[in-house]
């Protein structure tokens, strides 16, 4: 099977390609790398809605793209954590950010698993999914952007929007693997 690049995959990849130039930016000593990183950060939010729109919109799923999206998603989430917690080293951080990442290392191994004993519908995204993503892409940007704007803190509601973002992770996590142990269970 050949691996097919379309506009979908190629905006996914294209994500992927922002990784290191949002770690180049982050670096840079330059008063408005939080405002770019803010910036190729959502650029990167609306590749990933934008490549699934297209995707079912035009016919153009692919298995590699199937594939590609939510591996590119989390190499994201995870790079950026870990930049963040770099940055702003403290447990508050920290702890919230392992919940997450040990989450979405847990369930992409689920779903391989699931996937090979052919139950992967047993484990698809639910609406706490969703949820946890959009609470955890918000808390991102606003850590990312991290100064006070129109007198509104903005780094602790993005502190605040993380554990809300880490609980709703647990929620999720707890609920897939219910879903796995039933199967278990049953066979």
């Amino acid at each position: 099977m050949a691996i097919q690049f379309n506009i979908p995959t190629n905006l996914t990849l294209l994500r992927i390609a922002l990784i290191p130039l949002l770690a180049v930016v982050f670096y840079v000593p330059w008063q408005y790398a939080n405002i770019a990183c803010t910036f190729i950060f959502f650029l990167a939010g609306v590749t990933d809605w934008l490549d699934g729109y297209l995707a079912r919109k035009l016919n153009m799923e692919t298995p590699f793209g199937a594939f590609l999206d939510p591996v590119a998603d989390k190499l994201m989430v995870a790079f950026v954590l870990v930049l963040l917690v770099q940055q702003q080293s403290t447990p508050y951080l920290a702890i919230p950010a392992a919940i997450i990442i040990g989450r979405e290392i847990t369930i992409a191994s689920l779903r391989e698993w699931m996937a090979e004993i052919g139950q992967r519908a047993k484990v698809k995204v639910s609406k706490v999914g969703k949820w946890k993503t959009s609470a955890q892409m918000l808390a991102i940007g606003l850590l990312l952007y991290r100064e006070d704007l129109l007198g509104l803190p903005i780094n602790y509601l993005g502190y605040g929007l993380l554990y809300i973002a880490s609980i709703l992770t647990l929620w999720s996590m707890i609920s897939y693997l219910s879903a796995a142990l039933k199967v278990i269970n049953d066979n």
